[in-house]
């Protein structure tokens, strides 16, 4: 059955793919039950290739909930994609995993365990698209 959760969270996969596209690359989504990346993307030449990892809002935005293996995943290509829907447009948070990595909150309850990234520790990384390098440019960051 899909959720309300499940529409948020392919609505920021597709404006992510959006922006990469109006920026000449190619994206492709994968199978929503790939563990680590929601989108593939490339230059036109194939030279730069990144998966990206898409964490949606559409209520809270002033963090993400994230996985446990987060601060262990990290990849030079490996970017995470933080959106807020928001009702002026969407924001964009393009962050590296190493970034992330380092800023995974870790909050306990007695039946739970959440991992989460704030807002404020990645403000510097809005609309970095161009982490995203295209042809010899090399890979890119803040």
């Amino acid at each position: 059955m899909t959720t309300k959760g499940h529409f948020t969270g392919m609505t920021g996969v597709y404006l992510v793919a959006a922006g990469l596209s109006r920026r000449r690359f190619l994206v492709s989504p994968t199978s929503r039950n790939a563990n680590t990346a929601d989108l593939l993307v490339t230059d036109a030449e194939c030279r730069n290739t990144y998966a990206i990892q898409v964490k949606t809002n559409a209520a809270t935005f002033d963090y993400w909930l994230v996985n446990s293996k987060t601060s262990r995943i990290v990849s030079d290509k490996l970017v995470y994609a933080f959106v807020n829907l928001r009702e002026a447009g969407p924001e964009f948070f393009l962050v590296p995993s190493a970034v992330v990595a380092q800023r995974v909150a870790i909050s306990e309850s007695p039946k739970t365990t959440w991992y989460s990234v704030a807002l404020k520790d990645i403000a510097a990384f809005r609309d970095n698209w161009s982490f995203f390098k295209k042809n010899d440019e090399g890979p890119g960051g803040v």
